[in-house]
């Protein structure tokens, strides 16, 4: 499932990089916000779709 935009990209991103020593050195008690939220409710697999999209065309946030 690909990000909606690119705020969420970038919150996955950060939450991967708590969970995953391999893709970076975040500390997960430095997490906050939507990347804490999405740490603690998603998968590995799930985060990686959404940090890997495309960021081009997307708008910065999407209203629910």
């Amino acid at each position: 499932m690909p990000a909606k935009s690119a705020a969420q990209q970038k919150a996955a991103g950060a939450a991967l990089s708590a969970l995953s020593a391999k893709r970076g050195d975040t500390p997960k008690s430095k997490l906050k916000g939507a990347s804490k939220q999405m740490a603690e409710s998603m998968t590995e697999k799930q985060l990686e779709d959404f940090a890997h999209t495309k960021r081009k065309g997307k708008p910065e946030h999407v209203e629910d």
